[in-house]
């Protein structure tokens, strides 16, 4: 079989093999030195999305300007850049697919630095930045005149907000750039990146309508708060037949959010807010799209009242799988009625995370009622149980557990890990945590003891 591969009599098994090394970056250039037919297959996936790989060197964009143009060649000479670029043998801007906008322009940062004559000029941070944006320019535009199709797209414009409006008019002349579009991320959108943003989700919206995945995500950097999005997320209703997953991570909700409910596939909703925002997006969706979504993530950063988030949670209903909570420690009755609500109305969720969470009977109670649950994790504290008691309620917890559950996660406070002949994967523990030695051995008889950090969860 080996040998096979390597003649090259069995090109969709290698293709196959190849592809499963995408982040394997001296694995594929290995491969890539093997064979004519190994290196056709190879290049394509090194160079799909070479701007994240930190650890590469950043000459490989001199690659991109191989084919310059007198103007562009005008361009980098402008910019102190008098180098010439050898002819390739592949075009590979043709092989890109994925764009990290602030990863473009460290990279470009990065190969300024090795390429620039007069490595003096760089102690000017203006003259230095404004090279870098220039070049970053450049390269874009080559990208997407010669060729390339992305499949995801991360606009951040923390620092690369400057695009020239040439950007956009090739974007026009080339609108194989954003027509396989499927994953888009807006990130770190402050009140300065406003036109750059709208501009780009603009050309989104007009030049693709196949994005499956949104991530809306730190929309307030250095706390510069806005409420207004300009359109930028009404702009997004050309993706309301695509549109399967979402996942929003800010302060701000109003009501360019609806534009949600028109979604006619979407499936999973992720959302990372406290729950004063919750609120706000739950009143802003009412009811139409608890409905439709048939995974819920709702992941929220601190609570402080529940009652909001035991509202959405009586919404979501069955349809909630999945769900992470960070508390305060309040014991008050609207603790209560979140752990009621859950009780309640989302007896299908698989998996669990609450954080700063009291160990209580009643705790107890809802986990004994979420028969599906899969990976449980809690962070619990325990201020003012009796040792008697304390010790009865653990007891009770090892006994209620599912036996759906794979994983387990505690970083409690007591020193006991739960003795059961379930069919774990693992069993998580806080990594200073003082065990018992002999509790140790005997629930290592049955579970791997790991510290949390190093479990990997995939529902």
């Amino acid at each position: 079989m080996a040998s096979k591969i390597l003649m090259d009599d069995m090109p969709e098994l290698m293709e196959n093999i190849v592809k499963n090394l995408n982040n394997e970056i001296y694995s594929l250039y290995s491969c890539a030195l093997v064979s004519r037919h190994w290196c056709k297959i190879s290049i394509p996936i090194l160079w799909q999305d070479p701007f994240s790989f930190s650890r590469r060197s950043p000459l490989f964009i001199s690659n991109y300007f191989s084919s310059l143009g007198e103007y562009e060649k005008i361009i980098l000479k402008e910019c102190g850049i008098n180098e010439e670029f050898s002819k390739t043998i592949f075009d590979y801007a043709r092989f890109l697919k994925d764009l990290d906008l602030s990863r473009l322009y460290f990279q470009v940062e990065k190969w300024i630095e090795l390429v620039l004559d007069n490595s003096n000029s760089l102690s000017d941070n203006r003259l230095k930045h404004n090279r870098i944006i220039d070049i970053t320019n450049l390269l874009l535009k080559l990208l997407i005149e010669n060729g390339a199709t992305l499949h995801s797209l991360d606009l951040f414009f923390s620092k690369c907000r400057e695009f020239k409006p040439e950007i956009f008019y090739v974007l026009g002349q080339n609108v194989q750039f954003l027509s396989q579009l499927q994953y888009l991320s807006l990130n770190e959108i402050d009140v300065d990146d406003i036109d750059s943003a709208t501009t780009w989700l603009r050309a989104v919206a007009k030049y693709t309508t196949k994005i499956s995945t949104l991530e809306i995500e730190l929309f307030y950097p250095n706390y510069r708060f806005f409420t207004e999005f300009y359109g930028m997320i009404s702009s997004l209703e050309s993706q309301k037949n695509s549109l399967q997953e979402v996942i929003i991570d800010t302060r701000a909700f109003n009501e360019e959010f609806e534009v949600l409910k028109i979604c006619k596939n979407l499936e999973v909703l992720r959302i990372r807010s406290c729950d004063q925002e919750l609120s706000k997006l739950s009143k802003i969706l009412d009811n139409k799209i608890g409905n439709k979504i048939s995974t819920r993530d709702v992941i929220c950063s601190q609570i402080y009242a529940q009652q909001p988030i035991a509202l959405m949670l009586e919404k979501s209903g069955t349809l909630l799988q999945r769900l992470r909570l960070k508390l305060n420690g309040d014991e008050s009755q609207e603790y209560t009625l979140l752990l009621e609500a859950l009780k309640s109305f989302c007896p299908n969720i698989i998996y669990l995370d609450i954080m700063n969470i009291k160990f209580s009977t009643q705790l107890v109670e809802l986990i004994s009622e979420l028969q599906k649950l899969r990976f449980l994790s809690l962070r619990c504290y325990n201020n003012d149980i009796p040792d008697e008691e304390l010790k009865k309620q653990v007891m009770q917890f090892s006994e209620i557990l599912p036996l759906t559950l794979q994983y387990l996660d505690l970083n409690t406070c007591t020193d006991r890990i739960l003795h059961t002949k379930q069919t774990f994967k693992n069993v998580g523990v806080y990594e200073y945590i003082d065990l018992d030695d002999n509790i140790r051995k005997e629930v290592e008889a049955y579970v791997e003891l790991v510290t949390f950090r190093r479990i990997l969860v995939y529902c």
